[in-house]
């Protein structure tokens, strides 16, 4: 296993992390960064949080406008941010923004052109996890999983999915019913064809109603989010959950819109409540 760090940095007397590797995944480099805290320092295995991040970013959008390393560091948690696609010049992209390269939806594609590297289900769930536990002090028995949008949509339905694998699951103004929206329409049925029903596991409101279930969930929405009506609707998910008997922490926040300073402001209130559920 090769990795190649692109640096290495100090803060809050933890190091962070940019990493590149070759990934059998998806067939290309995948760029990610981790945050170790300094209660690694002293020996400890410290409980992961992975971010999902939205569409068109990359790893570098959180690392650098998530305001999330001084409260990893007071709890003792790896921040893990992975890309959101596989990239390079061989890979299928389309020229919007919401398609292709930097909008990878968190599944494994099953049709062409898309199937031989858009595997990011697959990465995350088994490749890259294998690589943090390899190379940092991750105790993967205690992880968590949070992210914004299209990556609030990949961190509910892998954590509905995997209930084992992550004890806690939280999102920033996630696509909680791709199913339903245009967003989610445009990729489901390019990544996985026409048939809805092939997309109801990547679909958090279809896994609720199919049975899927997690502890409890916390979400995080503004309320001058352009994508609030059309794309995001908060309202389905507290509407399955509601039916499904699995609490659900929604928050409205008043003013607030689809940015990182929306994202940033309510980062260390995520981070600790996953902090209290990963002990």
């Amino acid at each position: 296993m090769r990795l190649d760090t692109l640096s290495v940095t100090r803060s809050h007397g933890g190091t962070q992390h940019v990493v590149k590797h070759r990934s059998d995944a998806t067939g290309t480099d995948m760029t990610f960064s981790v945050f170790v805290p300094p209660q690694a320092d002293e020996g400890a295995l410290c409980p992961v949080i992975w971010y999902l991040s939205g569409l068109t970013c990359t790893h570098a959008n959180v690392t650098e406008k998530g305001e999330y390393r001084r409260a990893c560091a007071e709890l003792g948690l790896i921040f893990v941010a992975p890309d959101t696609s596989p990239r390079g010049p061989d890979v299928p992209d389309d020229p919007a923004y919401d398609f292709g390269q930097g909008a990878g939806f968190y599944l494994d594609a099953t049709e062409e052109p898309f199937a031989r590297d858009y595997r990011m289900d697959s990465y995350l769930s088994s490749e890259l996890p294998a690589v943090i536990e390899h190379t940092f002090p991750a105790d993967l028995s205690r992880q968590g999983v949070t992210g914004h949008s299209m990556g609030g949509h990949g961190a509910l339905t892998l954590a509905l999915r995997e209930p084992d694998r992550y004890r806690s699951v939280s999102a920033f103004a996630p696509i909680v019913a791709p199913s339903q929206v245009p967003w989610g329409q445009k990729a489901l049925s390019r990544y996985l064809g026409p048939d809805p029903s092939g997309w109801r596991r990547h679909d958090a409101v279809a896994l609720i109603e199919d049975g899927a279930r997690v502890p409890e969930i916390l979400v995080d929405q503004g309320t001058s989010d352009d994508f609030l009506e059309r794309e995001l609707r908060p309202e389905l998910l507290a509407n399955a959950c509601s039916e499904a008997g699995i609490p659900l922490t929604l928050r409205m926040q008043q003013g607030y819109d689809h940015s990182y300073y929306f994202i940033s402001t309510f980062m260390a209130d995520h981070l600790r409540w996953h902090a209290e559920r990963l002990g």
